[in-house]
């Protein structure tokens, strides 16, 4: 797929562009969340604050904890709620405890009680005196009586879902996502800053999850971020200890979390301002050095086309945008066939499962094959192992806002395509009759969650579990209406500028502008054989007369932009600093002044990308002989929903394309 397939078509400046290779290592693409305060999130500190030491979850006592405890005391006193073989039960559990791993310790389950009084003081024994053990009532041999079950704590997880049994717990809501004796003065959501390396967000998390025995959705975060890059965000866990969570960081490879704090609320998709960038462009070819200074310039001062990138459309060989065109039709199974379909460029296993498939329909034999990541395709097939042929049940079974991706990607088309009509009729440079603007004052303000796309992996790994954001906007037919057409007086006025236009997500609910450009649409759309007007079936979701729609800018300028012209010889060496490379220098500085070592202030250390700074290259290059390189190194800022891959191609006026970009990977050698 090619940029012009999607509607991305033009530039702001006519300055000629040129070469640059774009993530030609993943820490020259550096991502940094920028939350609703406007602050950007940094990784800064590893450690655990003292205030938040004592904090637990209830769930997350260290094994050496209770290794080092002797609970003869306890048992001993359990003697007046227990018989004697029951006692010498718990006792053998509590000696296996010390002796080998908790997760291989069966249950045990006492003798039977008919006197509910009984079982009840038996688990509050347990809950005041073994901390460590979880008990949950079972039926008895007889109906008559009832049993105690005894297991060791999992940390979480389905085993503590069933731990109290409904009507024991009264009107107080159990969660089984943490514990439920959270201490009463603390944020029930633990905080934290998570930085990670080339890996993607929801791999992350559930990699984290599993070693706290905790499932993934127990996590909230305000966007997902690049895979091919270094990135840091905002991340919230329902109730899980600073302490536990920061004692992973040793066995976590490429991924630390820090920065704890305990807050009242989880974060949500769509709760950020938008993402900073520090993307260094490496093998920097031009006529001139002064064509570079030239396009960086003009970048800087005038913007881009506020296109959607790539991303948007999913990296394989069958775009996202086509799939939503066969929802919008109804077509049903052609919708299901193109998301199952087996497609360039994706991993061997992926291909294979495909195929197989395609080739057999032997939907266990898929599942088996299919990696978990693909949720989308898993969902599909498990409907339609239930229900063959009910091929809308299956596209319902995917989660909302993972299929609604397709319908929004096709809005998306559209409106890049509107884009450059705009562009190509009436320039750049100024507001014309027409063309929408936000009232003075107003805002683009969003009927439902804004889910940030901006860093979503443009992998080929990564294309259709990815998310969308679901922008839309107030009825426009409400007198307080944000939106209006130019008109001649407007122009007059000069109060709008470039800057104030924007163009609608199609839906029911906005407007179209008041010139050439509003045809673009219904062209399109017809050629898809869909109706802006109408629906050729009643599903809502999938029609879009019932989307609401929204409002995007055309043109966008990056805030807060800087660039500079960087030498270097060496490809392996990385040309800009991430939050892990901050910390280890001052920890490696701090350490070193402890030990009256002599250090220099300006330390080096080439070892797999790790802490190199631009004035040690420059030295490096001075007495080294091989070939000086030239790179653009970049820092700016953009909205939430905004694509740097679309500031780079107004620069390069070359293609974001990932294959586009392995080809000059392979050309430069490295």
């Amino acid at each position: 797929m090619d940029e012009s397939d999607v509607g991305i078509h033009c530039y702001i400046s006519q300055l000629p562009g040129f070469r640059g290779i774009l993530k030609q290592r993943y820490s020259d693409f550096i991502v940094n969340e920028v939350d609703l305060a406007g602050n950007i999130v940094h990784l800064t500190s590893l450690e655990v604050p003292p205030e938040l030491v004592k904090v637990s979850d209830g769930h997350d006592m260290e094994r050496s904890d209770y290794l080092n405890r002797n609970y003869d005391s306890e048992i001993e006193s359990f003697r007046a709620l227990l018989c004697e073989s029951d006692v010498d039960l718990v006792k053998t559990m509590i000696d296996q405890v010390k002796g080998q791993p908790k997760e291989s310790i069966s249950p045990i389950v006492l003798s039977p009680y008919s006197d509910k009084a009984h079982r009840t003081a038996i688990h509050h024994y347990f809950k005041e005196n073994f901390k460590f053990i979880v008990t949950d009532t079972v039926d008895g041999p007889d109906a008559s009586t009832k049993c105690i079950r005894v297991r060791i704590n999992s940390g979480g997880g389905a085993s503590a879902r069933n731990s109290k049994k409904r009507k024991e717990r009264g009107d107080k809501p159990f969660d089984s996502r943490g514990s439920s004796s959270w201490p009463e003065d603390v944020g029930k959501f633990l905080r934290f800053n998570l930085y990670k390396e080339n890996k993607d967000t929801q791999e992350v998390l559930g990699i984290i999850g599993k070693m706290l025995g905790v499932q993934s959705r127990s996590f909230g975060f305000s966007g997902t971020k690049d895979k091919r890059a270094v990135t840091t965000q905002r991340v919230t866990v329902f109730k899980q200890s600073a302490g536990k969570l920061a004692s992973l960081n040793e066995r976590l490879f490429g991924i630390k979390v820090g920065d704890f704090c305990y807050v009242k609320d989880g974060l949500l998709l769509g709760q950020l301002q938008g993402n900073q960038f520090t993307i260094t462009l490496r093998g920097v070819v031009a006529e001139s050095e002064d064509n570079i200074k030239a396009s960086a310039d003009s970048l800087g001062k005038h913007g881009f086309v506020n296109y959607f990138g790539l991303q948007r459309f999913g990296s394989g060989s069958i775009p996202t945008h086509l799939i939503g065109a066969a929802l919008l039709r109804g077509d049903w199974g052609v919708a299901v066939s193109l998301i199952l379909e087996p497609r360039e460029g994706e991993r061997d296993d992926i291909s294979m499962a495909r195929q197989y498939y395609k080739e057999s329909g032997d939907i266990e034999g898929t599942l088996r094959r299919l990696p978990r990541h693909l949720i989308a395709e898993r969902a599909l097939l498990m409907s339609l192992k239930k229900s063959p042929g009910n091929y809308l049940q299956a596209l319902r079974a995917i989660p909302r806002t993972l299929r609604m991706m397709y319908v929004h990607s096709y809005q998306s088309y559209l409106w890049n395509h509107a884009a450059s009509s705009r562009v190509q009729k009436y320039g750049s440079n100024e507001a014309v009759v027409g063309d929408l603007v936000i009232f003075q004052g107003s805002t683009i303000e969003t009927a439902e969650t804004a889910i940030n796309l901006e860093c979503v992996d443009d992998s080929i790994e990564n294309n259709s579990d990815s998310l969308n954001e679901l922008c839309e906007t107030n009825d426009p037919t409400n007198e307080n209406i944000p939106v209006k057409a130019l008109t001649l007086e407007d122009i007059a006025s000069q109060i709008y500028t470039i800057d104030d236009v924007v163009l609608p997500m199609p839906g029911s609910r906005v407007i179209y502008p008041n010139n050439d450009v509003a045809e673009v649409y219904s062209i399109m759309a017809k050629k898809d054989g869909i109706s802006l007007t109408g629906s050729p079936h009643n599903i809502k979701e999938f029609s879009i007369t019932s989307l609401t729609g929204s409002y995007r800018q055309v043109f966008q300028r990056p805030i807060d932009f800087q660039w500079e012209l960087l030498k270097y010889t060496d490809a392996h060496v990385p040309l800009a600093e991430t939050d892990l490379d901050k910390i280890t220098k001052a920890k490696s500085l701090i350490e070193a002044r402890e030990k009256d070592a002599a250090v220099d202030s300006n330390i080096t250390r080439v070892n797999d990308e790790k802490d190199v700074n631009v004035s040690d290259i420059a030295e490096a290059e001075a007495t080294d002989s091989l070939k000086s390189h030239t790179a653009l190194k970049l820092t700016f800022t953009l909205p939430a929903s905004c694509y740097a891959t679309m500031v780079i191609r107004e620069l390069l006026k070359t293609s974001t394309s990932v294959a586009y970009h392995k080809t000059l990977n392979e050309k430069s050698g490295s």
